[in-house]
């Protein structure tokens, strides 16, 4: 970009930006600017599309940007300003190996892009000089302003009539201002503001040569560290590391075969729900096993971090190794088998969908350390490969309509699996027609649930829950018809056309 235009491209997209959002929330406005400037990139720097992650992060970006307006939720929201965080660390260096290098451009750029801009203003001329020069100079007149205020005010306490005087000048003063200001929006300057720091980070982009000489120096192959001095110490002491590796595996796949063997009979083929509430063989039992799987990875990349990848006579700890992370792979699937089974007698939840994303992760994870092992992979090849993995399950969870999946799942099984109200009533608006539910089907809810879960805690009754979610209908209505087209979203949108409906009929 040429250098003259860059403040003036900042000043326009800022103004953009203001205009979009200034007092709006976020809807078709977001889809509207982050479109444009997707557009504005293919056809300005079209060459930066053929570099390594820039087209897929780029079409993660476009959809997660169209979902924000399809699935309309906090958590596509904020995957959706990740996924456009990274992309811009992306386009400062569109070579980058690992998209853990690009978010550290990232945040690299959203501090110098500031320092930049401000360097640009500065440079600017007005007839001839540069406005850094002359705001510089103008300190000279900083000292007189504040000796200036410092007497006003002693001669304005010492001296009654000076201070009447004064204080009808302010009046006049103040009374001017309002006039003139009095149709204002001062909360306008401060949307202009926020809207100049996004746009300097989006659009004077600035390098940081530090990381991109890491991601240079990275990569995905295992380099043998020779050693020449004590070298019938380091033979020594890596036999033994060996022989340490060998015991360790050989002990933890025993005690693990018996937890696995424990589980495949347990809780894959003859578990039964006697009606209680699964706290400790789920929450408290997956957290335990998930802190375990992923030590386990640790462990495996402990042994394999260095020269031992080399020794000749590694066959049988590598071996150890694989079993060793087969076994917990087998140990995730009974984490996941324990989560759909709460799921199944205590419904969905976000927690429970976040545990099944995160064994997925796991599983591929596992998978990873694997292939580490088996082709003397670096450890920069398993933060890269996960790093990309994170990004993709991360895009398709956010294109879901969760609260919706949940509002029906849960009401649909509500004979078979209990009905938390209180977390239902708290969903979003969106899934406002899947909550709205009569009383008399509430009440016979609450038959089946009370036989089926006569648990002491109290819970929300289907009165207050009717009571709440009429209350909340009448507000989303009221809310969605004073709304901004630059607001809009899809389901949202839908809510309001299927409320509106069922009114009518």
């Amino acid at each position: 970009m040429d250098k003259k235009w860059e403040i003036p491209i900042v000043l326009a997209g800022a103004t953009l930006i203001t205009v979009l959002f200034h007092k709006q929330h976020l809807g078709l406005n977001l889809f509207l600017l982050e479109s444009g400037l997707l557009a504005w990139l293919v056809i300005s720097e079209p060459s930066k599309f053929r570099h390594g992650y820039l087209l897929p992060c780029g079409i993660g970006l476009l959809i997660s940007s169209v979902f924000t307006i399809l699935t309309h939720s906090i958590f596509c929201y904020i995957i959706h300003f990740l996924a456009l965080f990274l992309f811009v660390g992306i386009l400062i260096y569109p070579q980058a190996k690992s998209l853990i290098n690009t978010m550290g451009l990232s945040f690299s750029n959203s501090v110098k892009s500031q320092v930049r801009f401000a360097k640009d203003l500065s440079g600017l001329k007005v007839n001839g000089r540069n406005t850094g020069s002359i705001l510089w100079k103008s300190r000279i007149f900083i000292i007189p302003m504040i000796l200036i205020v410092v007497f006003v005010v002693i001669y304005s306490l010492a001296n009654p009539v000076f201070n009447r005087l004064l204080s009808d000048v302010f009046s006049s003063i103040d009374e001017f201002l309002n006039r003139i200001f009095k149709n204002f929006d001062f909360s306008i300057v401060g949307t202009f503001i926020v809207g100049l720091i996004i746009s300097n980070f989006l659009i004077l982009r600035t390098s940081n040569q530090k990381i991109i000489q890491r991601d240079l120096a990275s990569s995905d192959e295992l380099t043998r560290n020779k050693r020449k001095i004590y070298r019938n110490f380091r033979t020594v002491a890596l036999k033994n590391e060996y022989k340490a590796g060998i015991f360790l595996l050989l002990v933890l796949n025993a005690i693990l075969l018996i937890v696995n063997v424990i589980d495949i009979n347990w809780v894959w083929f003859n578990f039964k729900w006697e009606g209680q509430y699964l706290k400790q063989f789920v929450h408290e039992g997956t957290y335990l096993l998930i802190l375990s799987i992923l030590i386990s990875i640790v462990l495996v990349l402990f042994f394999f971090r260095r020269n031992l990848n080399f020794y000749r006579n590694n066959k049988l700890l590598r071996y150890m190794s694989y079993l060793w992370l087969a076994q917990n792979a087998v140990l995730t699937i009974s984490v996941a088998i324990r989560n759909l089974y709460y799921i199944r007698y205590f419904s969905l939840a976000y927690r429970r969908i976040g545990v099944i994303i995160f064994l997925i992760l796991t599983l591929y994870g596992l998978f990873t350390v694997f292939m580490k092992v088996r082709n003397r992979k670096s450890t920069f090849y398993l933060f890269r490969t996960n790093a990309f993995a994170l990004y993709i399950v991360l895009i398709i969870s956010s294109i879901i309509n969760w609260d919706t999946m949940i509002a029906k799942y849960n009401f649909n099984h509500a004979y078979s699996s209990f009905l938390h109200l209180d977390f239902m009533a708290a969903l979003s608006d969106k899934s406002l027609p899947y909550l709205d539910k009569p009383m008399d089907e509430l009440s016979e809810i609450d038959k089946f649930q009370k036989q089926k879960f006569p648990y002491e805690v109290k819970y929300m009754s289907p009165e207050i829950y009717y009571m709440v979610i009429q209350q909340r209908k009448k507000s989303f209505v009221a809310k969605w018809e004073s709304k901004n087209f630059l607001e809009w979203n899809l389901p949202e949108y839908s809510a309001y056309r299927k409320l509106k409906g069922g009114a009518s009929r």
